[in-house]
């Protein structure tokens, strides 16, 4: 188990290294500057003292090396757009909001995916499985975006029940929850109604039928554990998507979070905001994929016995 822990930490790292890399040359490789909205009001004096206050001056490989120096050290720099603010305190002060909101995304869209997909299976052929599968694929054909905007006019506008924008009590975060989880729910539903019907015809699922256990005692004593495989599997993309998802939903609803400040410092060309956030949620995700390859193998022995092999 330890070798394969330390397998899989050792192809994060280099998947880090790998996308730190390529964050750096795209910013370079990208048109303008960040102080290109200054020029009409800085001096070219001016211009250049923030160039080199910067380091944007120096040689190409002297800037990659001191920024790879920073990360390891997880600095990330001060913001070229927000003087006097480093890019480590904006990290910290709007991901709590985003975790936030992912957070209750992740158990809207695993706690009623699951549950739409065992009452599909469990009446297959029947009229809950043609109403949670309706549900499911309307989850997943209507965008986020366009969901957002349709709660917020008819949930918030029309009926009132929700604030449609801001982040000031439990109720701001149900809107932006439902619209960045529902599409995510509608899979899970999917992955565990068809995980569930084939475990419903295996051996020892029969077997546990035979000795009289009722069809619900079947499924949450025994097929449900295995039929969740492969929503264990989709946790790691579901994180992916749930946090590089709410950059849409944070600015539609303007939610405070990090998202906003991702697509604030792209429209601004804050490199090291930029840089900063992409490597910041870059070591989330790979931690999240980390933690779910180790939960998968206490679920199925088998992949730990493969890790030893290797």
């Amino acid at each position: 188990m330890a070798k394969y822990i330390l397998k899989r930490v050792g192809h994060s790292l280099l998947s880090l290294f790998v996308i730190v890399t390529v964050t750096f040359f795209l910013m370079r490789l990208a048109p303008g500057n960040p102080f290109a909205a200054e020029q009409q009001v800085v001096t070219p004096q001016i211009q250049e003292q923030l160039n080199e206050a910067y380091g944007l001056n120096d040689p190409w490989y002297e800037q990659y090396f001191t920024y790879v120096k920073n990360v390891a050290t997880l600095d990330f720099g001060e913001s070229m757009k927000y003087r006097g603010r480093s890019t480590n305190d904006m990290i910290a002060e709007s991901f709590p909001v985003s975790v936030t909101l992912g957070a209750s995304s992740l158990l809207f869209a695993i706690g009623f995916g699951v549950l739409l997909g065992v009452l599909s299976a469990m009446y297959h052929n029947k009229a809950g499985d043609y109403i949670a599968t309706i549900v499911a694929v309307l989850g997943i054909s209507i965008p986020s975006f366009v969901l957002a905007g349709l709660m917020q006019y008819q949930l918030g506008l029309q009926l009132g029940w929700f604030p449609i924008s801001g982040w000031k009590s439990n109720m701001h975060v149900i809107l932006p929850s439902l619209a960045l989880g529902l599409g995510y729910m509608g899979n899970i539903a999917k992955m565990t109604r068809s995980s569930l019907l084939e475990q419903n015809t295996s051996e020892y699922v029969k077997l546990a039928k035979a000795k009289g256990l009722k069809k619900w005692g079947v499924v949450f004593k025994h097929s449900l554990k295995n039929a969740l495989l492969p929503v264990v599997t989709y946790l790691g993309p579901l994180t992916a998507g749930i946090l590089t998802g709410s950059f849409v939903i944070e600015n539609i609803f303007a939610i405070p979070g990090l998202g906003r400040h991702f697509v604030q410092s792209i429209n601004n060309r804050d490199y090291t905001l930029i840089m900063g956030i992409t490597v910041f949620f870059a070591i989330v995700l790979l931690v999240a994929v980390l933690i779910v390859d180790i939960l998968y193998v206490f679920l199925d022995p088998r992949i730990q016995l493969e890790g030893d092999d290797n």
